[in-house]
């Protein structure tokens, strides 16, 4: 992938709602396949899409980007070459330097960047304050925007969604609140007035419905459809920036890392996606490239034998 490529990439993946970690190489210290500028993209599931390096440091990028989409922190990655078997590993704040036994080339700086998507605000109703309240969460980086409501059959809440605000005024409000009830979403706003949203609120007989903000939105004395999206938009930050007590820990992303030990040359690796295995003995090991598993499979006892574990 060239860097048009890869930046039409990001764009695809940002409008999917997809994370991902930029990777850059920053510095290469030859003799290195990879040099300045050379960047890829790493997603949830271990695919590295783009050039970084060979299989190795390839591997390396590949299990420190993972846990850069656990932590949401970007780092600076070192990877310098090491004698076979003799892995070692270093963490500084801001730097992570892997000395790895199956890079044969120079020393490597590798800038990780994680991304994620924007805070998902899904609106419902194309009323004056719902489109308001599109066009102003814009400007604060969130991703406000507008769901169709069917007439009938089942409403859907779109996936990873932090806020739902109904403005329907009516329409189908009480399925729309059940729906975003039913998916825990963080934050839930009615647009009425407070008699007539404290009557939606009872009839849904949801044990969660004390969690509906109505009327949605801080009391600033807003008036105009302006003011009462940015009083809605206080809300959410407030609500976001004060998670409820009893609400369950975040899942961990699906591409969380799942690490094996290269049986030849000893490197530690992610599994998964474009990571190579064979089966000995009725399991399976992973390695770093073909050149280890063409040796793995040559003779597998010998790099199975009791004093290599």
């Amino acid at each position: 992938m060239n860097r048009e490529e890869v930046e039409r990439r990001v764009r695809r993946l940002r409008h999917d709602r997809v994370p991902y970690v930029s990777a850059t190489v920053v510095r290469a210290e030859r003799p290195t396949s990879a040099k300045p500028g050379d960047l890829a993209l790493v997603l949830e599931d271990g695919t590295v899409e783009g050039f970084v390096g060979g299989q190795c440091a390839a591997e390396t990028v590949r299990a420190q980007s993972l846990q850069a989409l656990m932590t949401g922190e970007a780092t600076l990655l070192r990877i310098t070459p090491s004698a076979r078997g003799e892995e070692t590993r270093e963490e500084r704040p801001g730097l992570v330097a892997v000395a790895n036994p199956c890079l044969s080339g120079g020393t490597l700086d590798i800038f990780l960047e994680p991304a994620f998507p924007p805070p998902l605000v899904a609106i419902y109703g194309d009323a004056p304050i719902a489109r308001s309240l599109r066009a102003a969460g814009r400007p604060l980086g969130y991703d406000t925007r507008g769901v169709d409501v069917p007439d009938d059959g089942p409403v859907s809440i779109p996936r990873g969604t932090e806020a739902v605000v109904v403005a329907t005024h009516g329409r189908r409000e009480e399925d729309l609140l059940r729906a975003a009830l039913d998916a825990q979403v963080p934050y839930v706003g009615l647009i009425a007035s407070r008699r007539r949203g404290t009557a939606v609120v009872a009839s849904l007989e949801h044990p969660e419905g004390d969690r509906v903000h109505t009327p949605a939105g801080l009391d600033i004395g807003a008036h105009t459809p302006g003011e009462v999206a940015v009083s809605i938009l206080a809300e959410v930050v407030s609500e976001r920036a004060r998670p409820r007590a009893d609400a369950a820990p975040p899942p961990q992303p699906a591409g969380a890392p799942v690490t094996a030990t290269d049986p030849v040359c000893g490197m530690r690796l992610v599994t998964g996606a474009g990571t190579l295995w064979a089966e000995a003995g009725g399991r399976r090991y992973w390695f770093c490239g073909s050149g280890c598993r063409t040796a793995f499979l040559s003779d597998p006892n010998r790099y199975l034998a009791p004093s290599r574990a």
